[in-house]
Parts: structure tokens; C-alpha cells; sequence
């Protein structure tokens, strides 16, 4: 556990995708029929994801985030020879309900009794949060989700940071920003929040500006960080 502390800090806003929400869990999901490539599915589904995003706004193409899933899962269905219509409206449909991981019910439940205010700040379209957050049961706790929709370009644009500071009506250094990709956390430090590198997956440290505030492994440690 680390000592850290971010004194004034009154929000706290997360990442959903990988930090709230186990992309993975789409695909573990589906076991009966992927078997064994379950995983390479999941892994390979996340990389193109990801990709596409940046692609499409290099690229000035943008397509909302179920788009972009779609077309990652096919991308990936395809490479391991699953290409399946029925099988890819199945994990699309699963992805609308992702697992959130263990300790985030407790965290966001310590850090709403403690007087924080708590977002989602995500590339994912209203509609897919709006499913995820109802369908793992957190949505009560949240005072805001913030979508890229809103500006129409996806992270790491900063104006995508920014519509956090805006909603919230909080300067950047008064909000703590999760993320679990390391890029995104890098991105959000650089814009001007104070930002935690949740790295779930240990990962090296990215050389891009913005270094983070700090790492930690889970959630679990955030309120001892934040909560006075």
C-alpha cells in the first residue's frame, strides 16, 4: 500500500473501459464456444479497439465507440478463423454488461461516504455506459458520465480531459484521474489533473509527457489516497 496523499482533491474520475469494467469478461463469457481462444479473441478485440480509435481521429473519421467495437470484433473473429454472425451479436451483446472488477463496489462506495464526487470519463458512447454502470450496479454512485461523444474525437485529445473539468466545474488539480492503460493516465497528468497509473497488468512506464502522480495495483488503494 502506498503512503501517498493528494490533498485537495474533491472528485475523482475514472477511465471505464479496463479500469471500472473487465474488457475481458466479454469473451470469458463466451467460453462454451471460443474455448481455449477466449483469451487471444479478448486480447486481440481490445488491441484493434484501441487502434481504431486512434486511427479514426488521426485520420479525422470518427465513428462512435460501438462502431469501433464492432468492427475490432470482427477484425479479430476473422483473424482466428471464428468469423460467425450469431457469435459476433453474442459478444457484442455481452459487452453491454461487463464485469466490473472485484474491489470497485467497496472504493467507490468508501469514496462516495467520504464526501468525493465520482465520474466516468470514457471513449465508450452514453448508451454502453449507461449499460455497464446500471448492469454492474454502480450507476447510483456516479455524479456524472462523460462521454468523447460529447466532443467527437477520443481520447487522448485533451478536450476530452477537459470535459471533465467543465461538467464538474473543478480545476484539473482537483481532480484525480484513474486510468489502468498507461497512455491514458499519462494523457490525463499531462492536461493538468493529478492522475493514478492503476496498473493492473504491470506494465512498463510509457515514455510520453505527463508522467502520473503515481501507480497503484488496484482501486483498492485510491481512498487512503484521496480521503482526508
Amino acid at each position: 500500500m502506498t503512503a501517498l496523499r493528494l490533498p485537495g482533491i474533491e472528485a475523482c474520475v475514472f477511465d471505464a473501459y479496463g479500469t471500472l469494467f473487465d474488457v475481458n469478461s466479454a469473451a470469458r463469457s463466451a467460453q462454451d464456444e471460443l474455448g481455449a481462444r477466449w483469451q487471444p479473441l479478448a486480447d486481440l478485440w481490445r488491441t484493434k479497439q484501441l487502434q481504431y480509435t486512434w486511427l479514426r481521429g488521426l485520420g479525422g473519421h470518427h465513428a462512435d465507440f460501438w462502431t469501433v467495437t464492432s468492427d475490432a470484433l470482427s477484425f479479430a473473429l476473422e483473424s482466428l478463423q471464428l468469423d460467425d454472425a450469431a457469435l459476433h451479436e453474442r459478444l457484442m451483446t455481452l459487452y453491454l454488461s461487463l464485469n466490473v472488477y472485484p474491489e470497485v463496489p467497496e472504493t467507490l462506495a468508501r469514496l462516495k461516504a467520504g464526501g468525493m464526487r465520482l465520474a466516468i470519463l470514457s471513449n465508450g458512447t452514453p448508451a454502453m455506459l449507461a449499460a455497464a454502470a446500471t448492469n454492474s450496479g454502480i450507476a447510483d454512485v456516479l455524479d456524472a458520465v462523460l462521454s468523447v461523444e460529447e466532443v467527437g474525437v477520443y481520447k487522448p485529445h485533451p478536450s476530452v480531459y477537459g470535459l471533465a473539468s467543465d461538467r464538474l466545474q473543478l480545476a484539473p488539480v482537483r481532480i484525480c484521474f484513474l486510468s489502468s492503460n498507461g497512455w491514458d493516465a499519462y494523457a490525463g497528468k499531462a492536461f493538468g489533473f493529478r492522475a493514478l497509473w492503476c496498473n493492473r497488468f504491470r506494465q512498463a512506464p510509457e515514455r510520453l509527457p505527463g508522467t502520473p502522480d503515481a501507480q497503484i495495483d488496484t482501486l483498492a488503494e485510491l481512498p487512503d489516497i484521496v480521503l482526508g
